[in-house]
């Protein structure tokens, strides 16, 4: 006899955001549980008057303690799950075939399958688990990207901070397959860069970025570059093949500096006059002279938190208000935002701040965010965290 899930009871008027199909239910709204929970648990959620709105993963220990699956009465099994992974896979395979073989397969919320992130680069694949339920199912998780993808190896990345919320603690390690090598190489769009799956940023490498640095590269003919936060040269490569005359590369990382000039070799760079700066990004753009035709900002979040937003935007502001003044006329501004409590409407804001205090006319060309294998669920707004804005300055 199969046992009865746990149920979640919501408070009156609770339910309408499931209703719209938001994911999250946070532990305030809930009235009551009925049955026995551990992190992890598949449970049901019902409207006080007892409506079915759906079922997913609980974890009492978080203050999101319910994340939706499904708002269908079906089961949440093995098939249920390899059907959702199949179903992401293609829509990568549709954008994404013979351009790059390193691309997001997996994106959580925006897959409809909340705390599972899975990066393929080559042939490894690199898998996030950020919930109690995706732990609880990191096994059969493997099996099926296995039996899907055929990888050679699955390595894991649960090396964020996200994971304390759920009161995980944070691992990596190999999952599957032959061990990882220190350096995989990929290739994007023509570019190719070594990535390190083990210790590098994120899972490695950004690639929400690499539409973004391809929409650089068709700008970059005799032009002179400056990176900011340019971490291992990902927009500056891309710069120096679409025809950049210089390049300049800042970064607080002497690591990450090192690879940037790996990179350029890898792409056969070095003949491109080039330097290398490692600073402090606020000091070091006061520094500088106002000769750059192309200034890019992708700095790390600065508001991880709500409370945080005040001291975020003066930090945004600061920095876009120094890169302003370093464009020549007709200069180009990439400028980045990853804190997803930072709205679109708020970075406009924000470089709209910029450039009026710095005494310059300012174009917004359009607007750049996630690539097609970084989809948002569109009941799920808080899963877009990449703004952008490329600007023109008169």
């Amino acid at each position: 006899m199969t046992k009865a899930l746990p149920k979640i009871i919501l408070k009156k008027g609770k339910e309408k955001p499931l209703l719209r199909g938001h994911p999250w239910v946070f532990s305030g709204a809930v009235a009551k549980i009925e049955g026995e929970v551990s992190p992890g648990d598949l449970g049901e959620i019902y409207s006080e008057e007892g409506q079915y709105l759906g079922a997913g993963h609980l974890n009492p220990a978080s203050q999101i303690i319910l994340r939706l699956l499904t708002q269908k009465k079906e089961p949440v099994d093995i098939p249920f799950f390899r059907e959702r992974i199949s179903r992401a896979a293609r829509l990568r395979e549709t954008f994404l075939k013979g351009k790059t073989n390193a691309y997001r397969i997996v994106n959580g919320e925006g897959d409809f399958l909340p705390g599972l992130i899975v990066d393929r680069y080559g042939e490894t694949l690199v898998l996030q688990s950020l919930t109690a339920g995706v732990e609880r199912l990191k096994g059969s998780l493997v099996d099926l990207l296995v039996s899907e993808m055929k990888p050679r190896s699955i390595y894991e990345r649960s090396d964020v901070a996200t994971r304390r919320q759920e009161d995980l603690p944070e691992v990596t390690g190999l999952l599957f397959g032959r061990e990882v090598s220190d350096r995989i190489e990929i290739e994007e769009y023509g570019c190719h860069f070594q990535v390190d799956v083990k210790g590098g940023q994120k899972t490695g490498f950004y690639l929400d970025q690499r539409e973004n640095r391809s929409d650089l590269k068709n700008l970059s003919q005799g032009t002179r570059v400056l990176d900011c936060f340019s971490y291992t040269g990902a927009f500056s490569v891309y710069a120096g093949l679409g025809g950049a005359e210089e390049l300049t590369l800042l970064d607080s990382s002497e690591g990450a500096l090192k690879r940037a000039e790996e990179h350029f070799h890898l792409n056969a760079l070095e003949q491109i006059p080039h330097r290398f700066i490692r600073g402090d990004a606020f000091e070091v753009l006061r520094s500088l002279k106002p000769e750059y035709d192309i200034v890019i900002l992708d700095p790390p979040p600065f508001a991880k938190r709500k409370g945080h937003l005040s001291g975020a935007s003066r930090g945004y502001k600061d920095l876009n208000l120094q890169a302003l003044r370093l464009l020549k006329r007709g200069g180009f501004l990439f400028t980045f935002c990853c804190s997803h409590h930072v709205s679109w409407d708020l970075f406009q804001k924000i470089i709209f701040s910029a450039a009026v205090d710095g005494g310059r006319e300012v174009q917004l060309l359009v607007r750049k965010g996630h690539p097609t294998d970084h989809p948002v669920n569109l009941c799920h707004l808080e899963g877009e965290y990449l703004k952008g804005f490329l600007c023109k300055v008169l």
